[in-house]
């Protein structure tokens, strides 16, 4: 057997969601790879090659975050045989996990603008304490957590020119960002996404971002998106490995509601100042207004090395290239 058929056999013994030790032990004991004694840390091996099935979204093998906080893989035919509130993440000992996690949801907003920014948005966090009437509990359902930008970059000058003197929705796009760090049950999926149903009414997308998301509730993220075409992303630590798994419906700005969160938060009013200043600046001016938007954004991390010491920094969880956990 290779490690992957060994991992699979294991997995296909074990009938329940195992960690890699579990699978490593198993493996052992089965006999089923004994070329792991030529290994210096054949542990290391098994998690590697076991968390390659799902970074390269291998539909074999599936993963869950367990009671103590790690993950727990098993095999997709072997769903119906493990228990319903293990699979929707609904146990007490995980909600407890969730609520004393080590890093703040805002954590995420530099891995999303890190990733937006790779995809040409210019992204901006919008503080809901800062707005007027800021303690009242539902304006968290009026704020997106982040605002995005893209705009229709032209390289002709005449083709440039004649973008600035119609009003072409093709131009630019803005999006409406709602952060979570989990969604583990169909209870949180639901509130999680009406949350950013109700703040991008304004926007022309709108997108549910999660750093984690239950594989099982994938029918229902499904059907949600295609009733009311919120885009959903699952964020990595490394955010060049995230997913885009729904893409969201276009609509029309809605300028009422986008008046109305100029009027109560000053984040959100500076950010469509800079847009404006972009899709109006005359030619010598366009290099400065978008610069100055650039500027007043959040700012993206550059390099692998910056990433991890930020998630390093913050304690979220990051997991390492196969090669490098083998050396």
């Amino acid at each position: 057997m290779t490690i992957k058929e060994a991992i699979l056999k294991s997995l296909e013994d074990l009938k329940k969601p195992s960690t890699y030790l579990e699978v490593y032990d198993q493996i052992m004991l089965k006999g089923y790879y004994p070329h792991f004694e030529t290994k210096d840390t054949p542990q290391n091996t098994v998690s590697s090659q076991i968390g390659d099935f799902i970074r390269k979204s291998d539909d074999r093998v599936k993963r869950i975050i367990l009671d103590n906080n790690v993950f727990g893989y098993y095999l997709s035919k072997d769903e119906h045989l493990i228990d319903s509130e293990v699979l929707s993440g609904a146990t007490a000992s995980n909600t407890t996990i969730v609520k004393k996690a080590s890093y703040e949801e805002r954590d995420l907003h530099t891995l999303l603008a890190t990733y937006l920014n790779f995809h040409n948005i210019s992204s901006k966090t919008i503080y809901h304490e800062k707005s007027k009437n800021s303690k009242d509990k539902n304006q968290k359902w009026i704020h997106p957590d982040m605002v995005g930008v893209a705009f229709l970059k032209l390289k002709n000058e005449n083709s440039r020119a004649l973008q600035r003197t119609v009003n072409n929705n093709d131009t630019f796009k803005i999006n409406s960002y709602e952060l979570k760090k989990e969604i583990n049950t169909d209870y949180e999926l639901k509130e999680a996404f009406f949350q950013a149903v109700s703040n991008s009414t304004w926007a022309n997308h709108g997108f549910l971002v999660a750093f984690y998301i239950n594989e099982s509730l994938e029918d229902e993220i499904k059907r949600l998106n295609q009733s009311f075409g919120i885009g959903v992303i699952e964020l990595k630590a490394n955010p060049f490995e995230s997913k885009l798994h729904h893409p969201a419906r276009y609509k029309k700005l809605d300028f009422k509601t986008i008046d109305k969160l100029c009027k109560i938060n000053n984040d959100f009013n500076e950010f469509i100042a800079h847009t404006e200043k972009v899709l109006t600046s005359p030619p010598k001016y366009a290099d400065g207004a978008e610069k100055g938007l650039i500027s007043f954004c959040d700012q993206p991390l550059i390099t692998d090395s910056e990433i991890e010491k930020y998630c390093l920094d913050k304690n979220i969880p990051f997991e390492k290239d196969e090669d490098e956990n083998m050396s």
